[in-house]
């Protein structure tokens, strides 16, 4: 595990150290500012954005990550058998209760 960590960090140091070596460094007043697809800034760049955003997008993440749970299950259903049929319909079964509890909640509602 040391071996593997310290290969980890030469191997980043390396690449920092051969790009700092290769690339140019210009200072230009453009690159410092905030980049807003391309459009100058106008008025004051911090501005605080509703918390219902960080929600959809951390529902959103909770409902796309039991994708990856899908498909080992999908592997080795048949071989388990009816066993598997039960503990997919309880996973089922708390991810439903999870979005109708957002839901309750409001936290699907889109500003």
């Amino acid at each position: 595990m040391i071996i593997l960590i310290l290969a980890a960090l030469a191997f980043s140091g390396i690449a920092l150290m051969v790009s700092k070596i290769v690339t140019r460094s210009t200072f230009n007043k453009s690159k410092g500012e905030p980049y807003e697809c391309g459009i100058p800034t106008t008025g004051q760049t911090w501005v605080q954005l509703n918390v219902g955003y960080y929600l959809f997008a951390i529902i959103f993440l909770i409902f796309d990550v039991e994708l990856v749970f899908l498909y080992p299950w999908a592997v080795v259903a048949k071989k388990v058998g009816w066993l598997a049929l039960v503990e997919i319909v309880i996973f089922f079964f708390i991810l439903f209760m999870g979005f109708l509890y957002a839901h309750k909640k409001g936290a699907l509602k889109w500003m």
